[in-house]
């Protein structure tokens, strides 16, 4: 798996987010360290708003350490969209930045309730094999999936949840599942108290690129996500992520700071 796949990964993690938001809430942001092999290889910030009424999401990852020494990259990623009962209608999705020095845009956007591509840069018939139209039908972006299942464990009480998404270049489908909950001890640098464990995976379905072993790409990402109610009126939020990695063993994301946007906190504290 590449850099740019850890952040993936992680964004399919924190699709476990399980908030207690109302139709006034304000906006959750949260910063992610993620370690591989005793090294720090990328950082993430993600950006939460949602209400009865709609929701928006922005993921933003950034290559750290000796990783980027190998072809630096950083990436924002963002949606807005509104409910359609308990299902996400996305509006546009944008991802774009840098990856080895090439720009990278993409915009989706829902016109009818499904997806059409604005912009895609590079075009996709340089790297990847196109998704069929028939296969895109009836599918949500990442973040939006992100939204739609931070909603149904609002009510439900649980990380249950299932869904296929497309990016614009890439169909998977993601599922989560309730595994009990663990504690963690006081630590020095990192969060302790009781958290709902929950396991997760993403499939890619189709959208690969050219040239790369399919039966390595079709495996399931797998992983698991620790989440807790941090304090008091805030929503609970991953406070540590697990996946396997088959370049770099075992990949960790640990909640580094949370809070309202601009007024962060150190996780620990």
């Amino acid at each position: 798996m590449t850099p740019r796949r850890h952040g993936r990964t992680a964004l399919l993690a924190c699709a476990l987010l399980v908030p207690t938001m109302g139709a006034q809430a304000e906006p959750i942001a949260a910063t992610y360290t993620v370690h591989a092999a005793g090294l720090t290889i990328m950082e993430l910030n993600t950006t939460i708003d949602i209400t009865e009424q709609g929701y928006s999401v922005e993921f933003r990852s950034r290559l750290r350490g000796v990783v980027s020494a190998f072809g630096g990259g950083q990436s924002t990623t963002r949606v807005e969209g509104v409910w359609e009962g308990n299902t996400a209608r996305p509006r546009r999705y944008v991802s774009e930045g840098v990856w080895r020095g090439e720009p990278r845009r993409t915009v989706v956007e829902w016109p009818g309730g499904q997806p059409v591509i604005r912009t895609m840069v590079p075009p996709n018939d340089e790297e990847r094999e196109p998704v069929p139209e028939t296969a895109r039908r009836d599918t949500i972006d990442n973040l939006s999936a992100i939204a739609q299942l931070i909603r149904q464990v609002r009510r439900e009480g649980t990380c249950n949840g299932t869904a296929r998404v497309f990016d614009g270049r890439r169909l998977s489908e993601m599922a989560a599942a309730p595994q009990g909950r663990d504690r963690f001890p006081p630590a020095r640098d990192d969060w302790s108290g009781v958290a709902l464990k929950c396991a997760f995976e993403g499939r890619f379905l189709a959208g690969f690129r050219k040239g790369e072993d399919l039966e390595a790409a079709r495996r399931p990402q797998s992983g698991v996500a620790w989440l807790a109610e941090l304090q008091p009126g805030l929503p609970p939020l991953p406070v540590r992520i697990e996946s396997a990695n088959r370049w770099f063993g075992t990949v960790t994301a640990r909640l580094a700071s949370y809070g309202p946007p601009g007024q962060l906190r150190a996780a620990s504290n």
